[in-house]
């Protein structure tokens, strides 16, 4: 058993995926949960209460193979819950279907928390959709220790309302079907099928990560931060929108990051720091005219009167690639001011080719 390892699994009207997905677990040895949750629905919630824990299937389990139990009760068996709050009985409305998106997202979003715990979702068990926002809500929130797996049952045993695990011992059982065939829950094979997922968790923003957040929204942050990379400058607004984000600058540095724009699209040599010492007064004179448009201040005329510092260029690109990051978080990448080439003939430029700028002049 693996202290840091919860399992949660959505399950319908089929419990025994628990237990067969531990099984699964231990006989390809692979760590065991210490804490087990389960989402289901309402009729859901009392199947696994009466057969995992009243007729005492888990414990079975546990004993049959002497290995230490997990932390389970009656209250890590959660139901979903409808639009109107009322425990999810089924799907029947668009409203139903989103709430239960939400219910899943939140709970995976809580369980993956912490860094110190995996996380192993399973999605044997419950509706399709349930497995398909489970899985999904992973996508998003999921971490490199967490994993998505099915497991995989002979049919003459999936779903049989008296097969929960395959047996150390024989155990006779008849076959779910008009043939009633006896089968042996000793021989039954039960396989776990890892499920490859990409996980998007970088592309959500700590927003989400930190505060409960619908899927819908969860979904939208995700793809933001994967669509088309473009930038709109607006001097007349003073704005910036990157991604799809207002980014908010002060003026000063608003000037700045539109300075090193407007050199890449008049294809202008990429400026290098000053040295110390040696201010730039062509980099302050283009500078101060657009500094001026954004009505900057005589404290900042005065502090290029000789030129741009090397102290002023690089406070500048700190502040703004920090405000950046900080917004954006791993989809400011595109739009940071970033270094080229090598000492001492490095240069800055913002990694964006023309036709992904929109420079809006004051008319």
């Amino acid at each position: 058993m693996n202290s840091q390892t919860i399992l949660l699994a959505v399950t319908g009207l089929t419990p025994q995926v628990v237990t067969e997905t531990l099984y699964a677990l231990h006989s390809q040895g692979l760590a065991l949960p210490a804490q087990i949750h389960i989402l289901t629905t309402a009729e859901g919630y009392q199947r696994a209460r009466l057969t995992l824990i009243n007729d005492g299937w888990l414990r079975r389990f546990y004993n049959d193979y002497h290995l230490a139990k997990p932390n389970f009760n009656e209250d890590h068996i959660h139901i979903l819950q409808q639009a109107n709050g009322e425990p999810l009985a089924d799907i029947r409305t668009q409203a139903d279907n989103q709430a239960m998106a939400d219910s899943i997202t939140e709970w995976i979003r809580t369980l993956t928390a912490d860094p110190d715990t995996s996380l192993h979702v399973s999605i044997a068990g419950g509706r399709k959709t349930m497995g398909f926002y489970a899985g999904y809500a992973l996508s998003l929130y999921g971490r490199p220790q967490d994993s998505l797996t099915h497991v995989l049952i002979p049919a003459d045993y999936e779903a049989h309302p008296q097969f929960y695990y395959p047996t150390p011992y024989s155990q006779v059982i008849y076959g779910n079907d008009p043939t009633r065939k006896p089968l042996d829950t000793q021989h039954a094979e039960v396989m776990l099928a890892d499920i490859a997922f990409v996980r998007l968790r970088h592309g959500l923003d700590q927003a989400l990560l930190q505060g409960k957040s619908s899927f819908s929204q969860s979904v939208a942050k995700a793809q933001q931060a994967l669509g088309p990379v473009f930038l709109n400058i607006d001097i007349n607004q003073r704005t910036v929108i990157a991604h799809g984000t207002t980014i908010k600058l002060i003026p000063a540095d608003l000037a700045f990051y539109s300075w090193l724009l407007k050199r890449q699209l008049a294809g202008q040599p990429l400026p290098t720091c000053p040295n110390d010492g040696a201010p730039e007064p062509a980099y302050a004179e283009q500078y101060l005219q657009i500094n001026g448009e954004l009505g900057g201040t005589d404290r900042t005329f005065q502090a290029l009167q000789h030129g741009m510092s090397k102290s002023f260029f690089e406070q500048r690109k700190s502040r703004i690639n920090k405000t950046l990051q900080h917004t954006l978080s791993h989809a400011a990448s595109a739009y940071l001011i970033s270094p080229v080439g090598t000492r001492p003939n490095t240069r800055y430029q913002i990694m964006l080719d023309a036709d992904q700028i929109q420079y809006q002049q004051e008319e």
